[in-house]
C-alpha cells in the first residue's frame, strides 16, 4: 500500500502550489478525457479509455450541467472487460430528467461466495489442507469464481408531481442478459467450483444455471433537494421504486414483484467544507419468484456508480468481498465525512481534492433458498476438520467496514476516486483493498 500513499501525498503536495481564484463558471461543451490503466494477477493488465462529456448551456445552472454523456471502453489483457455509454440530460426535454445507460460488461473471473451471507460456508478446498492439496501459496483457487456476461439496458424518466416542491414521479424499464458458466481461466480446468456444486446438489436450478433475461418496469417516486448532483455538500434524496419483472422472455417462472428504497443525505458542519453525508437502502422481493443471477442487482432508476451490484465491493460495502453478501433482500447503510481539503484552478478548469473517511455496514433481510442449502449439507458426511461446504450454520449479522477515499473532482462533476477499505470481519475479507474508479459512491 506503500505506492498509494506516495500517490496521495504527490497530490496534495502539488495542488497547494495553486493559488484559489475566483470559481470558473463553465459554458458549452467541457470535456474529462482520461485513460483506464490497472492490473491483477489472473486477468492481466487492464488498458482502456473513458470520456465524461459536459453540456453546461450558457452557464446560468453551473454546475449543474444540461446534459451529460459517458464513455468506457476498456479490456484487461487476458480477456475481461467492459464497453458503456451513458447519458443524464435533466433539461434537453421541459421539465423531465432523461438517464439512458447501455453496457456489457464480459468478466472471466467473478465473484460468487454462496447465498445469505455468514449462513455460506467459506470452504474452499483448494486453499487448505483438508485433502491434502498444497498450500494457497502454490496453487491458484477458482473455487469462488464464474465466468458471466452481462448486457444491461437502463431508461429512466423523471418528473415533477403537481407542482410539489422537489418532488417526481418516476418511470423506466430495464433489460439484463446474463449468461453465466464455470470459471474458464487457464489453470483452474481441473478444479470443480462452489457454482458447479450448487447446480449439482439443485440449490441453483438446472434452467436457470447458465442465466436469462429479465425484463422490468420501473415506477417510483423520488425527493430531491440536493444543491449539486455529483459533489452535493446540504439536501436529501430519497427514492421509493416499485419493480415488476414479468417473465416475458425464457418463460420459465421466474416473474417477480420488488420494491427498492434508498434515502440518502447529505449534513453541512461547516460551509460547503466539511459535510457529513449518510445513505440508507432496503430491497425485497414482495411476490413471484427470482433467478439466482438477478439477486445482487440494484435495481436503482438512476446510479453514479458503473457497477449497480451489491452487497459487497466498491458499490456497497467497501472491503467486504465483492457479492459477499448475497440474498432475496437485504439493507445497508454507508457513512462519510467529505471533507474538501483545497481548491485550485488548473487548465482553466475548476479542481477540489477531498478526502471522505467513511463506514460501510449491510445484512440479508430476506433469504434465498436457506432450505436447499441446509438440505445440501444434510446429506453430507461431516468434512476433516467440521468444515462445511453449503451451510455454515450460522447466524446472518451485520457486515461491517472502514476505510478512507480521496477525490478529485473537477467542476463539481467529474469525480475521480481513489478509495481503500478493509472488512472488520475476517469472514468478509482479511486484506485491505483498493478501489479506483469515479464518483462518489452516493
Amino acid at each position: 500500500m506503500k505506492k498509494y500513499a506516495l500517490i496521495i501525498a504527490a497530490l496534495l503536495l502539488s495542488v497547494s502550489a495553486f493559488s484559489q481564484k475566483k470559481e470558473i463558471i463553465k459554458k458549452g461543451w467541457n470535456f474529462g478525457p482520461l485513460p483506464v490503466v490497472g492490473y491483477d494477477g489472473d486477468l492481466g493488465f487492464q488498458y482502456g479509455v473513458c470520456c465524461d462529456i459536459f453540456n453546461y448551456g450558457d452557464g446560468t445552472r453551473y454546475p449543474r450541467y444540461n446534459y451529460k454523456f459517458n464513455v468506457e471502453a476498456s479490456r484487461y489483457t487476458k480477456g475481461s472487460g467492459v464497453f458503456r455509454f451513458y447519458s443524464d440530460m435533466p433539461y434537453v426535454v421541459k421539465d423531465t430528467k432523461l438517464f439512458f445507460d447501455i453496457t456489457y460488461f464480459y468478466a472471466k473471473k467473478y465473484e460468487f461466495l454462496g447465498f445469505n451471507g455468514f449462513e455460506a460456508s467459506g470452504f474452499d478446498p483448494y486453499s487448505s489442507f483438508l485433502f491434502g492439496t498444497p498450500s494457497s501459496d502454490e496453487v491458484k483457487s477458482g473455487y469462488h469464481f464464474i465466468n458471466r456476461n452481462q448486457f444491461r439496458f437502463v431508461g429512466s424518466m423523471q418528473r415533477p408531481f403537481f407542482g410539489v416542491p422537489n418532488l417526481y414521479w418516476t418511470a423506466g424499464l430495464a433489460f439484463y442478459n446474463t449468461k453465466v458458466d464455470r470459471i474458464n481461466l487457464e489453470g483452474y480446468e481441473d478444479q470443480v467450483t462452489l457454482y458447479e456444486n450448487y447446480v449439482s446438489t439443485g440449490i441453483i436450478k438446472e434452467d436457470e444455471a447458465h442465466g436469462g433475461n429479465t425484463t422490468q418496469l420501473r415506477l417510483g417516486m423520488v425527493y430531491d433537494s440536493r444543491d449539486h448532483n455529483s459533489d452535493p455538500t446540504r439536501g436529501i434524496y430519497a427514492e421509493a421504486t416499485l419493480v415488476g419483472a414479468p417473465d416475458l422472455i425464457d418463460r420459465k417462472g421466474y416473474g417477480n414483484l420488488s420494491y427498492t428504497f434508498l434515502w440518502r443525505q447529505y449534513l453541512p458542519l461547516y460551509k460547503d467544507r466539511l459535510t457529513l453525508a449518510y445513505r440508507l437502502g432496503a430491497q425485497n422481493r414482495i411476490a413471484g419468484k427470482t433467478p439466482w443471477y438477478m439477486i445482487n442487482n440494484l435495481n436503482t432508476m438512476f446510479f453514479q456508480k458503473m457497477y449497480t451490484e451489491g452487497l459487497g465491493g466498491a458499490v456497497t460495502m467497501r472491503g467486504v468481498n465483492r457479492n459477499g453478501v448475497l440474498g432475496e433482500g437485504f439493507a445497508f447503510g454507508n457513512v462519510e465525512l467529505r471533507w474538501r481539503i483545497v481548491d485550485f484552478q488548473f487548465i482553466n478548469q475548476n479542481w477540489q481534492v477531498a478526502l471522505n473517511p467513511f463506514f460501510d455496514a449491510g445484512i440479508v433481510t430476506q433469504k434465498f433458498r436457506e432450505k436447499e442449502m441446509m438440505d445440501a449439507e444434510a446429506v453430507l458426511d461431516p468434512l476433516p476438520g467440521n468444515e462445511s461446504m453449503y451451510y455454515s450454520g450460522d447466524k446472518e449479522s451485520v457486515h461491517t467496514s472502514a476505510g478512507l477515499g480521496l477525490k478529485l473532482i473537477m467542476n463539481r462533476n467529474l469525480v475521480v476516486s481513489v478509495e481503500m477499505g478493509k472488512a472488520l470481519n475476517k469472514r468478509d475479507g482479511e486484506k485491505l483493498k483498493p478501489f479506483i474508479g469515479f464518483n462518489y459512491i452516493f
